[in-house]
């Protein structure tokens, strides 16, 4: 389980900046919350950076109550 913080359109799609999500690994994480937001959550998902405790995630890597799983979106602007 970790909590999932969620920015820019991550956000407004899921309705939630942070959510607790139950998994074992980022990627269980990051299936978890695919499931819980839905598709479009799956396509920003896609085209986004995933920062585990502040650092680049690997999906592989193994995640606690203790950590946070950061789904960062492109930015666009002008």
């Amino acid at each position: 389980m970790a909590v999932l913080r969620l920015f820019a359109q991550a956000r407004e799609v899921a309705g939630a900046s942070t959510s607790t999500i139950p998994g074992g690994t980022v990627d269980e994480v990051l299936e978890q919350a695919k499931r819980d937001f839905g598709e479009s959550f799956s396509v920003i998902l896609a085209g986004s950076k995933v920062w585990l405790n502040g650092s680049p995630a690997q999906g592989s890597e193994p995640v606690t109550d203790r950590d946070e799983v950061a789904v960062l979106p492109p930015v666009s602007g002008g």
